[in-house]
């Protein structure tokens, strides 16, 4: 089974975007951080999960993948597979078409404090596009 931990982070709301993806497979540790461009948080927390999703696919096509986001939104979402947010809709069929790739896709909330390196390496994407416009 693959732990996977997502998270997204905007520095406004909209603003510039990024993703953090975090996955443990046995002992080994795979970091992942992605520029978005302009989004809302919420919106971003969805991104991120779709691109675990992408990266899952070419790296782990047949494990189980049991998924961590601190966002309720996002976890409530997906398990009801359902939402009224127009912005959403896109990105929770997104999500269901890259998840039934897989034999068992879970995901679960956990507290923020439980996300830290997802957190971590989302705010590091908008931080080196930050840095790069700035140069």
């Amino acid at each position: 089974m693959i732990e996977v931990y997502t998270d997204g982070a905007s520095c406004g709301n909209p603003g510039p975007s990024g993703a953090g993806v975090y996955i443990k497979h046995g002992q080994k540790h795979y970091k992942y951080s992605y520029f978005l461009g302009d989004f809302s948080n919420h919106e971003a927390e969805f991104h991120a999960v779709i691109k675990a999703l992408m990266i899952c696919k070419d790296t782990f096509p047949s494990d189980i993948l049991s998924f961590r986001s601190d966002s309720r939104i996002v976890v409530d979402t997906i398990e009801k597979n359902h939402t009224k947010n127009t912005l959403f809709i896109p990105l929770l069929h997104q999500i269901c078409e890259h998840a039934s790739d897989f034999p068992h896709f879970f995901i679960k909330w956990i507290p923020e404090k439980q996300n830290k390196q997802a957190d971590k390496l989302a705010r590091i994407a908008i931080q080196h596009q930050t840095n790069r416009q700035n140069s």
